[in-house]
């Protein structure tokens, strides 16, 4: 499942919600790109999303969850990836 939480993450003038699946990265990947998502969006287990892209991708079948519910059902997944593993893939 397509899973998004609240727009509530501050960048770049704007407000940005976690896309991600809690089951595998292509069907997060194929969701992303149905909906015009860039795959430079895609940052090691979700993709950052635009406010204004919220109710769009609700409606296009993502199932909004709050952020806590997001990240226990990304790590359930076997997915998510720690800041440590984060720092280690980018190099920051």
């Amino acid at each position: 499942m397509v899973l998004i939480d609240d727009p509530r993450w501050p960048a770049h003038g704007k407000l940005w919600a976690h896309l991600v699946s809690d089951d595998n990265l292509e069907e997060l990947h194929l969701f992303a790109a149905a909906n015009g998502i860039p795959r430079r969006g895609f940052d090691v287990d979700h993709y950052d999303v635009p406010a204004d892209m919220h109710a769009a991708l609700v409606a296009a079948g993502a199932t909004h969850v709050s952020g806590h519910e997001l990240v226990r059902r990304l790590i359930a997944s076997g997915l998510r990836v720690t800041t440590r593993e984060r720092r280690e893939l980018t190099g920051d």
